[in-house]
């Protein structure tokens, strides 16, 4: 691949707005024409879940044979960060053998709503701790090569209206619980991509929330990284690109697209806040392309280590008299 200069003084704009989006829900457009690859990305947190050809966002059609890694509840029981790393540096080899350039997680929210659905890989409803088991997963991940994509920012943290709630957070509790994690990892870590979540954070949708994706994440934490979006979180996609949302996913949508090339040629978009994006994308599948695809792991270690980690975070509550309940 050329410098991303050169890349960027050579894409038409239709190529900017291709490469800004996802294609066959889990990769990145490729540009025959300047030898731009495409990259692989998916989930997840708690082990590699890679389909074959037949894609799909809800993992009904048949996947790999990977390795069930305990969930982000259960490793973070174990208060052993080396659990984490490990867990991060077996995913990613595995990662690695599939041709997966990026893995989308760890998972760091806050758990605040018991009911929340995704409660089970985030680690803890408590920042510190979360914020030192994403950090220790992340440097396992990126230690091999493979890039993760730390998610979802920010408040997310229930099911109920996931694509439309709006989250209202005053900014100490904003700072101080909700972002807190996602400010360690960044800061200690430097994640290959951050994915903006579903959610409004104070009104506005995280893919066009500037505040958030810019003025925080990269001005004031300095985030270098490329910013993706959960799947189908995107409602203006210009806007999002003005705010800092680079990669539009699962993409493959001809609309946003559209919007893209017409706001550019308008001017509506300045072509360099299109630039700048493009620039992250560039530098995102420069940094993550070159991972040993068919490379072998041993799949009696890694379940042995899945088992070490699920032993080591069971927790065992010592009955002083509480049981059997009476039975008033």
């Amino acid at each position: 691949m050329k410098t991303i200069n050169d890349l960027l003084l050579n894409m038409t704009v239709e190529e900017k707005a291709a490469i800004l989006a996802g294609t066959e829900f889990w990769k990145t457009n490729d540009i025959p024409r300047l030898s731009i690859p495409s990259i692989y990305m998916t989930d997840g947190p708690c082990g590699l879940r890679k389909q074959g050809e037949k894609a799909d966002h809800l993992g009904l059609n048949q996947s790999e044979e990977t390795t069930s890694f305990p969930t982000g509840a259960t490793v973070a029981s174990s208060w052993n960060l080396n659990n984490a790393q490990e867990m991060g540096r077996a995913i990613a080899k595995e990662s690695q053998h599939f041709g997966v350039n990026l893995l989308l997680g760890p998972s760091i929210n806050i758990k605040r709503n018991p009911r929340c659905g995704r409660n089970f890989e985030y680690y803890s409803e408590d920042p510190l701790i979360l914020g030192e088991f994403g950090t220790a997963f992340v440097n396992g991940v990126q230690k091999e090569g493979v890039g993760v994509s730390v998610k979802h920012f920010a408040v997310n943290n229930n099911e109920n209206y996931r694509f439309m709630g709006d989250s209202v957070v005053d900014e100490r509790a904003l700072r101080e619980i909700y972002l807190k994690a996602f400010e360690m990892v960044v800061k200690r870590s430097q994640p290959a991509t951050v994915m903006c979540a579903y959610n409004k954070v104070n009104g506005t949708y995280c893919a066009e929330n500037k505040e958030l994706l810019t003025e925080i994440l990269r001005e004031e934490w300095g985030f270098n990284g490329a910013v993706v979006s959960d799947w189908g979180a995107v409602s203006n996609r210009v806007e999002g690109i003005k705010a800092g949302m680079d990669l539009e996913m699962p993409g493959d949508c001809t609309f946003f697209r559209k919007q893209i090339i017409d706001a550019a040629n308008s001017g509506e978009l300045s072509m360099k806040d299109l630039d700048k994006a493009v620039s992250n994308i560039l530098q995102l599948i420069q940094r993550t392309s070159p991972i040993k695809k068919g490379a072998e792991f041993n799949k009696e270690e890694h379940h042995n280590l899945s088992c070490e980690i699920a032993t080591d975070g069971a927790v065992l509550l010592k009955n002083e008299g509480s049981l059997p309940l009476a039975k008033n």
